[in-house]
């Protein structure tokens, strides 16, 4: 049976997404690392300038950034003694640290929009972004039932936003069904990796969180590179080999393109045929290393590179860019963004 999906917009910040007039800094969701430990507060060898982060220092952490006019973050566990098994049964124990952070969060700073990465691949021992069959392929119908629980477990937390990077088929519907049995449907928004390639510039950010897989690799679940319709397959509501439905009619109420600026034609794609739904870009870790490291050696002016990037995204029609780079765009006195 066919059932109508609405949008879940109850967040003063989502608003915001939807206008063409609305300023930069409300545009940017800033990716936050939080750790295990509750005083930790360590630099990040492979994102120089980001921080893994604990539950006592995330205060401190953020205050001047919200102060400086932060409006979205989204979570993401960064550790190396988290424990790990086949089903990734830490990502919605209650003393996962991000799921603490959000009621902190929320206590703190209630107008600040919340956001939370939901994927298996920090918290099972294989590393893979779903559950694994004996032979070591995914298997799919129960990787969207652990995913839909994670998802719940954020929810039930108090986040405003699920954001499910997985790439599993049908993960949007499963999250969607389980937020409307749990009567969350309304106030929890999805915020889907719609169109997600397999890219080598996820590289630092699998560091940082130890979510490399064990073996193989994720080509068989993330988008190729070379591909342009299979992308859109990922988007739109297309019928594919296996008859599934895709994350827009699923009820995702945003979407994301990720990498950023190898894909920009794919955040113009998307918002051509979809102009009501706002596109997010996720500028990498790979983006952002590149981008510091070339600054620190003189090659580029990073106010400059910064502004250029930001403004490409937007003029290929990205409402959000999730970005590393929102202390320094925040607190930058001399450049006008």
């Amino acid at each position: 049976m066919h059932q109508t999906i609405h949008q879940t917009i109850s967040h003063h910040a989502l608003l915001k997404w939807y206008s063409p007039s609305t300023k930069l800094i409300e545009r940017l969701i800033y990716p936050v690392f939080v750790s295990t430990e509750e005083n930790c507060y360590e630099d990040l060898m492979y994102l120089p300038g980001q921080k893994r982060i604990g539950t006592k220092r995330l205060y401190n952490h953020l205050k001047p950034l919200v102060d400086g006019g932060l409006q979205s973050i989204i979570l993401f566990i960064s550790s190396d003694s988290i424990h790990k098994d086949e089903e990734g049964s830490f990502a919605d124990d209650s003393v996962n640290p991000v799921i603490k952070a959000i009621g902190l969060l929320k206590e703190w700073f209630p107008r600040l929009l919340i956001a939370c990465d939901v994927c298996v691949c920090a918290y099972t021992s294989h590393g893979h972004c779903g559950l694994t069959l004996a032979n070591g392929n995914i298997d799919n119908s129960r990787s969207i039932k652990r995913l839909a629980d994670i998802a719940l477990a954020y929810a039930q937390a108090g986040c405003d936003v699920v954001a499910p990077s997985d790439m599993m088929d049908n993960r949007v519907m499963a999250i969607k069904e389980i937020l409307r049995a749990n009567s969350l449907s309304s106030t929890v928004s999805i915020l889907s990796y719609a169109a997600k390639f397999h890219s080598s510039l996820y590289t630092p950010f699998r560091k940082v969180s130890s979510s490399s897989p064990l073996y193989g690799d994720r080509s068989k679940y993330q988008l190729p590179f070379e591909s342009h319709s299979v992308a859109m397959k990922s988007i739109v509501s297309i019928i594919t080999l296996f008859h599934k439905k895709r994350d827009i009619e699923e009820g995702a109420d945003f979407i994301i393109v990720k990498p950023g600026l190898f894909y920009l034609d794919i955040v113009c794609k998307a918002k051509e045929l979809f102009p009501f739904t706002p596109v997010a870009v996720y500028q990498v870790s790979g983006e952002y290393a590149a981008i510091y490291h070339a600054s620190k050696a003189g090659i580029l002016d990073l106010d400059q590179t910064i502004h250029e990037y930001l403004s490409g995204c937007i003029r290929a029609g990205a409402s959000m860019i999730i970005t590393y780079f929102v202390p320094q765009i925040i607190f930058n006195k001399n450049h006008e963004y």
